[in-house]
């Protein structure tokens, strides 16, 4: 590189055309362009949008939760905590859906409330 071997390549100054995939599979790379090209999007496209946009979500309701809590009163937390428990399963029956569907690779963990809470207490 720094002999100035790569001066004089093809196509210097020019964008790459990134328009294909070269590893990927044709027909899908084929089908994902043509849904692109119509506003379309993939399944698991939208339902990555979803699910990070109820993760953010419920994220801020169990931060307000636990606020109201820590004042010391805590007879309500059981009750308060139960509905975000059966939310975070339903997200995470989201996200085992979304792994089975979306291309090897792209997989993303699911919510676990041990890991939830360490984040709040913090």
């Amino acid at each position: 590189m720094e002999e100035g071997q790569f001066e004089n390549l093809p196509g210097k100054g020019k964008p790459l055309n990134l328009s294909t995939n070269p590893h990927a599979d044709p027909a899908e790379d084929t089908l994902y362009r043509i849904l692109s090209k119509n506003g379309c999007a993939p399944e698991w496209v939208q339902l990555n949008k979803e699910i990070r946009t109820q993760i953010s979500e419920w994220r801020a309701a169990l931060k307000k939760a636990w606020a109201k809590t820590s004042n010391g009163d805590n007879s309500n937390w059981i009750q308060t905590s139960e509905p975000l428990k059966v939310q975070m399963r339903e997200i995470n029956s989201k996200v085992l859906r979304y792994n089975l569907i979306v291309p090897f690779g792209r997989q993303m963990c699911g919510l676990k409330w041990e890991k939830e809470m360490d984040r709040v207490y913090e």
